[in-house]
């Protein structure tokens, strides 16, 4: 029987065999290609030999020329267009004179994922003060409860213009943190 396996196995001389002068150097995509060379041809541009005219060497992705910008001026950046998508939910946060809000949305839905606020009617009657240090505390708590119960991690907060992260504001964000959602 192995008499009859040994015939069936052709000899090894046939299959081709990998020489020293085939190892490959780089691992990269373009040294794959054995004959690369031969079809892709780089002009080399010196002041002897200056680049060809009309030939035009554009790269793959290059950012907007001055006279783009110009052209179209409302145009959004890449970050603009992209950053509700790589940051999709977004903490919103509101002190009034008599209430604190804040809610977690989805930026491109719209959709609210949570919403805390000492105006509900379970807080307005337990909490003594509904705007101070003790109220802003109890808000982060609950909003980083809800958010999570919803499968919500991270949460973007943007501050306005001329918003510092202080005071009320600052001890929402840190009893965010606290209670296990990142802000970024």
């Amino acid at each position: 029987m192995s008499c009859a396996l040994a015939a069936l196995r052709p000899p090894t001389a046939a299959f081709p065999t990998r020489r020293s002068s085939d190892a490959r150097v780089s691992l990269s995509w373009g040294s794959s290609f054995r004959d690369a060379d031969r079809f892709i041809s780089i002009p080399v541009v010196t002041k002897d030999k200056p680049l060809a005219k009309g030939l035009v060497i554009t790269s793959a992705w290059t950012r907007r020329s001055r006279s783009e910008a110009e052209k179209n001026p409302n145009r959004k950046s890449w970050k603009q267009r992209t950053d509700k998508y790589m940051r999709p939910f977004l903490l919103n946060v509101f002190f009034s004179k008599r209430f604190v809000h804040a809610k977690v949305m989805h930026r491109v839905t719209s959709k609210v994922v949570a919403v805390a606020t000492t105006n509900a009617k379970d807080l307005r009657h337990n909490l003594p003060s509904l705007t101070d240090v003790n109220a802003c505390r109890v808000i982060g708590e609950l909003i980083a409860e809800r958010s999570k119960e919803a499968d919500v991690f991270v949460v973007a907060y943007e501050a306005k213009k001329d918003e510092r992260i202080e005071g009320k504001l600052g001890i929402v964000l840190d009893t965010i943190k606290e209670n296990g959602v990142l802000i970024n």
